[in-house]
């Protein structure tokens, strides 16, 4: 089963008309990598698939993909803004293991003040409020959480199946797009303070997220801890490496 792989085969060509796109340097060893996982009939090929762009407005547009049969599938997708600009980040988390389906959608905001939820995330409630009935919240979130995510955040948990290929395929199509559109609209910052704040905000939000990585225990487990903290810190939240 690859239940995620055609919010990639949507994503990628989206992103390719839409923008400007280029590469982004994908570290070595980190482009693709595979494990056996567990003995006899429950023997299964586990593959990590990375992807990464970049834009003149996104610094880092990137995914990783695991797949390891019916009980393992993730696809976790991210753009991270240039600092030359507020935007907030795009984050989707789609987590499928044996107990079921996790979901995380959101617009994560740099700030929690009312101008910014304003402009980034007012115009994106509509979206979030046509799909509560079939994608109800999904319970507790840890509280130190909560700064990085905006009003419109999209958090279920399902073990249906077919609803992550319908309605949550739907909700990751819509979020995107109207994510792209903050970004055609995004103007370049220019106020020295503004621009400190920015970056001091995206710190805060990756480092947040690279010492919290949900999927940490996960990659260990298939890869090691050394191939998993240079792929957390070097790859997929990799800001501070690449700060001049």
């Amino acid at each position: 089963m690859t239940l995620y792989q055609p919010f990639l085969d949507y994503a990628i060509p989206l992103l390719t008309e839409r923008l400007a796109l280029q590469p982004y340097p994908i570290p070595v060893g980190f482009e693709r990598n595979e494990c056996v996982t567990g003995k006899g009939k429950r023997e299964e090929v586990v593959t990590t698939t990375s992807y990464a762009f970049k834009s003149p407005k996104l610094r880092q547009i990137r995914a990783a993909h695991v797949q390891g049969g019916d009980a393992l599938q993730v696809l976790n997708f991210v753009i991270f803004p240039q600092p030359t600009y507020d935007l907030p980040f795009f984050g989707a988390d789609l987590v499928t293991l044996p107990g079921g389906h996790l979901i995380a959608l959101d617009m994560q905001p740099l700030f929690q003040n009312e101008d910014y939820q304003k402009q980034y995330s007012e115009p994106i409630l509509p979206i979030f409020k046509a799909y509560q009935q079939d994608l109800p919240w999904g319970g507790d979130f840890p509280v130190e959480a909560k700064p990085f995510f905006s009003p419109a955040f999209l958090w279920t948990r399902t073990k249906e199946t077919e609803l992550v290929q319908t309605r949550v395929f739907e909700a990751f199509k819509e979020y995107l797009q109207a994510y792209l559109d903050l970004v055609e609209q995004a103007e370049p910052i220019t106020d020295s303070q503004q621009l400190a704040e920015i970056l001091q905000a995206q710190r805060r939000y990756i480092n947040y997220r690279a010492q919290k990585d949900p999927a940490r225990g996960m990659f260990t487990r298939l890869y090691g801890e050394e191939w998993t903290e240079e792929y957390i810190h070097g790859f997929l939240f990799d800001l501070e490496r690449q700060l001049p």
